[in-house]
């Protein structure tokens, strides 16, 4: 403390401010950048010392030129003291879980509600604060500027730091030109983990999302309706679309993993898909994309926010529609009809005023049906496996593998009990998901009953030092991209879609990845609920090879 007050009572330069503002970025906020450089270099057969170390130098060269810009009388503490802070918690998050705070993950951050951004706080996370951000802060506001005692001093001594820099710049890329271009053109994501960075990235989102005109709406599928088989037994259809969170596929029983990890499910011959893949590895952008007519190839928020999806296609033609939620939102695609959400005060016995267990999303699901007209197709936002509080998805006495890990902070914890509290909340939605095929089983007399399940996307659990999700796609692991999708329908169902489940359970247990995957929900929806529309693609429907109709 004696050391830190006696920095701040010596008065220094306005330059020699901002440049150990650049330092102090550039080498303690940039950690997680420097452990990305040793992965890279640590993998070339040869590699040049003089290069190794002109990185810093670089850096440093670099962001002292940026902050020039900011540096200001009035503005400069005020400006770094922010960033400073900020970026503290980026740093961490890149250095715990391997995060990086591309375009995708700043916009799952700025769209995660507060119980989810709740669950990430740790003490470990809230010393890291104090020590990376709060002192650090401190210090920027505590220590004394010299004053220029003319403007263009000021201005002067502000050009030749930036001029400086250039030559620093210029110098290494002089010796070191090719060492920079190889490195950069085989690792494009490097640039995406400097710290601050995410200041572009997060000024891009805020302007197209708050600042930019929206497009218009267009509504598509205007001539979709609903069309009766040859096979009708008469019965309307009650089907339950279940929206998955965070659950990947490589830690299923149903797909081969060693786990009893859909051991309630077992009995009710569900059908599963295993190598389907994801649209993106959050939230934000799974769930619009697999509802929306676009493909991962050709996704756009913009167009999918302001563009009819499958839903609203199905409620066009006639079906009864409901979205249940128990996550972070419908991320727009349930905007256009009926909506209810969870409350989670702590009345109800299923939540604790922050969450609730999904089972909580079976309560009144009875009334609900009996309310809706029709065929009815309802949604159910589950909140699976959200982490890094996975403990908090399942009640204590649905605890199958332990031990497990009961904090946020899961990198404090073992691999094994990391894995053992994932498993448990992958077990638990395997329950939830049992009891309503139980529910949906006592309406088989007046309905042809469905259920449906499919995860956003996956989830990495340490494996080559990444946790949780939302790695740009290109670099993402195929844990983080490769999503369970499970299939039960009653024997009505399958007799009313002229439905043959012994080449349906063919193509499941025979597809590679690459053959299925979140861009077949929109036409196999349209196409399994019987909707004829001029949008859907025959080609992109799961299930129409194995109908006869």
């Amino acid at each position: 403390m004696k050391c830190l007050l006696s920095i701040c009572h010596k008065k220094i330069s306005y330059n020699l401010f901002i440049l150990a503002i650049a330092v102090y970025f550039g080498t303690v906020l940039n950690v997680p950048l420097w452990l990305a450089f040793y992965e890279i270099l640590s993998k070339l057969e040869r590699v040049n010392i003089g290069f190794v170390i002109s990185l810093p130098i670089f850096i440093i060269s670099a962001l002292n030129i940026i902050f020039q810009a900011f540096a200001w009388p009035y503005i400069s503490r005020v400006f770094f003291g922010i960033l400073t802070l900020i970026s503290a918690i980026t740093a961490y998050a890149s250095y715990q879980y391997g995060v990086i705070f591309d375009y995708g993950m700043i916009e799952n951050t700025f769209e995660t509600n507060s119980s989810e951004a709740l669950s990430y706080l740790s003490f470990s996370g809230f010393i890291a604060f104090f020590v990376l951000g709060i002192i650090p802060c401190c210090v920027i506001f505590l220590v004394k500027i010299k004053k220029q005692s003319f403007f263009r001093k000021f201005i002067m001594y502000k050009v030749i730091s930036v001029i400086v820099s250039i030559m620093v710049i210029l110098l290494i890329a002089s010796f070191f030109y090719k060492d920079y271009v190889s490195v950069g053109r085989n690792n494009k994501y490097i640039n995406r983990v400097i710290n601050p960075s995410y200041v572009y990235t997060g000024i891009k989102y805020i302007d197209e999302t708050y600042f930019t005109e929206p497009i218009a709406y267009q509504k598509i599928g205007l001539d979709a309706k609903l069309v009766t088989t040859a096979t009708s037994n008469g019965k309307p259809t009650l089907f339950v679309f279940v929206l998955g969170e965070t659950a990947r596929s490589q830690n299923y029983q149903a797909n081969g993993y060693p786990r009893p990890t859909n051991q309630y499910t077992q009995s009710d011959n569900m059908i599963s898909f295993k190598n389907v893949t994801s649209c993106g590895t959050a939230t934000a952008v799974s769930v619009p994309c697999m509802y929306s007519a676009m493909d991962r190839n050709n996704y756009n928020k913009q167009v999918a926010y302001n563009q009819d999806n499958f839903i609203d296609i199905l409620h066009r033609a006639g079906i009864s529609m409901l979205w249940k939620e128990n996550d972070g939102g419908d991320k727009g695609v349930g905007a256009r009809i009926r909506k209810t959400t969870l409350k989670r005060d702590v009345h109800n016995p299923l939540c604790d005023g922050e969450s609730c267990f999904d089972m909580a999303l079976l309560n009144n699901f009875d009334q609900e049906v009996a309310q809706m007209k029709g065929s009815k197709f309802i949604t159910l936002h589950i909140m699976g496996s959200h982490g890094p509080t996975y403990y908090k998805r399942y009640p204590k006495d649905h605890t199958f593998f332990t031990p497990d890990c009961q904090r946020a902070d899961i990198e404090n914890c073992t691999k094994e009990q990391i894995v053992n509290s994932y498993d448990n909340t992958i077990l638990y939605t395997d329950y939830v998901i049992s009891q309503l095929i139980q529910k949906l089983k006592g309406y088989s007399d007046k309905y042809n009953t469905a259920l449906f399940y499919i995860s956003d996307h996956g989830e990495s659990l340490g494996e080559g030092g990444l946790y949780l999700h939302g790695t740009p796609y290109s670099l993402a692991p195929k844990y983080q991209t490769t999503v369970p999708m499970m299939i039960w329908f009653s024997k009505s169902f399958t007799q009313d879609r002229d439905l043959n489940l012994t080449c349906l359970e063919h193509i499941a247990n025979n597809a590679k990845r690459g053959d299925y995957s979140q861009d077949n929900v929109f036409s196999s929806m349209l196409g399994i609920m019987n909707v004829k529309t001029s949008v859907y693609k025959p080609q992109q429907d799961l299930f129409r090879q194995c109908r006869t109709n």
